[in-house]
């Protein structure tokens, strides 16, 4: 097998990427997208106004910004068909119930931010755990 060949023999190299598999990818770079622009927002805001604890503040950004790239690099590798994009992306998916979860709790502008995350990991868990996606990215089942 040569270096430009894909690590999965015989799967998505034979076949077009189905649009479920682009979808997931999407959901997962969107969440990137999200958690970048979060933990940028921590950084210049702790930056440049005068939070409580500054170093919490800082840990908190760089926290965000570092998460940002499980599901980032879970969609690269999705839009790639490759296996071992979607367990990071359906850790990222479980991940954001439990947040979308607590922003639901909230009484404040938080509650569409919870509905949105929340809609986007079951869309995102949904089209991960497909037997279309399944299959696009040459996972099997037991035998």
């Amino acid at each position: 097998m040569s270096s430009t060949e894909p690590n999965t023999a015989g799967t998505a190299a034979d076949a077009p990427r189905p649009a479920r598999v682009t979808a997931a990818a999407a959901v997962a770079g969107l969440e990137a997208l999200a958690l970048f622009a979060g933990g940028a927002y921590l950084l210049v805001t702790s930056l440049t106004g005068t939070p409580d604890n500054l170093t919490q503040a800082l840990t908190g950004g760089a926290t965000l910004l570092a998460l940002g790239l499980i599901p980032l690099l879970a969609a690269r590798g999705l839009l790639r068909c490759r296996s071992w994009s979607r367990g990071p992306a359906i850790i990222t998916q479980l991940m954001a119930l439990p947040v979308a979860w607590t922003l639901l709790q909230a009484d404040s502008a938080a509650i569409p931010a919870g509905i949105a995350l929340a809609a986007a990991a079951v869309t995102g868990l949904v089209l991960l755990l497909h037997p279309q996606t399944t299959q696009a990215l040459g996972i099997r089942g037991r035998a």
